[in-house]
């Protein structure tokens, strides 16, 4: 199923004033379970695409790994939805960890707000990259032309990671999440350091996208949608270049505007 990302539905269509019997192009959604170490660890509903990547890119953003090294097997059972995944280590951090959130002060900053497991791997950006109005467009405009599936369904939530030239790869998927854990995966899986790149994303910047990003390691956020309050907090504490509402020939920058530059 790897590789399908939509399906043919007959609908019927009212347009013009009339009643049509059409197919219409629809997303697939698709549970998978994750057990780690033979104990069941979450269950993801996804689009069945990149089940390696999610899972790799799931496990790092959680903490339960960092490198791919870490996996001693995986084997993903696409037939009935489970993916198996044996680490070298014994045992995983302490479930409870995965569930509850940390409550604290972090220094009267914004990080009361943070699950357990992201105070462990949020990172703060230390990303010099700079990049100038005109490739924050292009790469917006680049990541949109790309995302055929979102194009045919409208119903995928799309993301890229890039540097300057261009997209090196893009993945869409039905939860936002899913998106940036294949994103994720892939840089891990395929060792590309992400420190000077740019994370470029279709939906709206949530706390919980900005945290995701920090676990991914990138400096700067592209967005054609809006952020909330808590994710510019999150992205000044963490220096994270935040810039949404990228439409047209527009856009702004909340947070950290010193990596955006005229040109």
């Amino acid at each position: 199923m790897d590789g399908q990302m939509s399906t043919k539905w007959p609908i019927v269509k009212y347009e013009d004033g009339q009643l049509n019997h059409t197919d219409d192009e629809i997303v697939i959604e698709f549970p998978l379970t994750i057990h780690v170490n033979n104990d069941e660890f979450a269950t993801m509903v996804c689009s069945p695409t990149h089940f390696d990547e999610m899972v790799i890119g799931f496990l790092a953003s959680e903490g339960v790994i960092r490198t791919k090294d870490d996996v001693k097997s995986m084997n993903i059972d696409e037939s009935k939805g489970f993916a198996y995944v044996d680490l070298h280590a014994n045992q995983i951090t302490s479930q409870q960890y995965y569930s509850k959130r940390f409550i604290g002060s972090c220094c009267g900053k914004s990080r009361q707000f943070y699950f357990h497991n992201d105070v462990r791997t949020a990172k703060t950006s230390t990303s010099t990259t700079t990049i100038t109005a005109k490739q924050c467009l292009d790469l917006m405009r680049k990541m949109q032309q790309s995302s055929v599936i979102f194009q045919s369904t409208g119903g995928v939530h799309n993301a890229a990671i890039c540097d300057s030239n261009g997209i090196i790869v893009d993945r869409s998927d039905i939860g936002r999440h899913n998106a940036l854990d294949k994103l994720f995966g892939h840089c891990i899986i395929n060792r590309i350091p992400v420190r000077d790149k740019v994370l470029v994303f279709s939906g709206r910047i949530s706390s919980e996208v900005l945290t995701k990003a920090a676990k991914i390691g990138v400096g700067i956020v592209l967005s054609k949608s809006a952020p909330t309050d808590l994710a510019i907090k999150l992205a000044q504490d963490l220096n994270i270049t935040a810039v949404g509402f990228i439409r047209g020939s527009s856009f702004n920058v909340y947070s950290h505007p010193n990596r955006i530059i005229e040109g």
